[in-house]
């Protein structure tokens, strides 16, 4: 009887852990991920809407080094420009709680950006 049970047991582990696989491969086919031949604008663009919201309006943009972008948008139609930096995997703005960071992804991405946001 205990070595019924024993098997029982073993299938129910085994059908939980190929369960788990398959689970896990599922939610890797269908993430979303990036595309490589997004265009830069296009990128922007799906990041801004998705940090910070379709009422976001883009001011300006220039291209980086190494498929990096940066530029400033305003999180309303009046709201104050503030400064990103985009790359592939990630966007950052300037009035993120790590300010380090972005300086230092600025640098890295967009040497020559501006630093003053463009008045409007």
């Amino acid at each position: 009887m205990k070595r019924k049970t024993r098997d029982i047991w073993l299938i129910g582990l085994a059908a939980a852990v190929l369960a788990l696989g398959a689970l896990g491969f599922w939610l890797t086919m269908s993430s979303s991920r990036i595309d490589p031949l997004e265009a830069p604008g296009d990128r922007v663009a799906r990041q801004i809407a998705t940090q910070i919201g379709q009422g976001a309006v883009l001011r300006y943009a220039e291209p980086g080094q190494r498929r990096g972008m940066c530029g400033y948008v305003g999180r309303t139609r009046k709201g104050e420009a503030v400064a990103f930096v985009s790359t592939p995997n990630r966007i950052l703005f300037s009035d993120d709680p790590m300010p380090t960071e972005f300086r230092q992804m600025r640098q890295r991405y967009c040497p020559g950006f501006l630093t003053a946001p463009p008045k409007r």
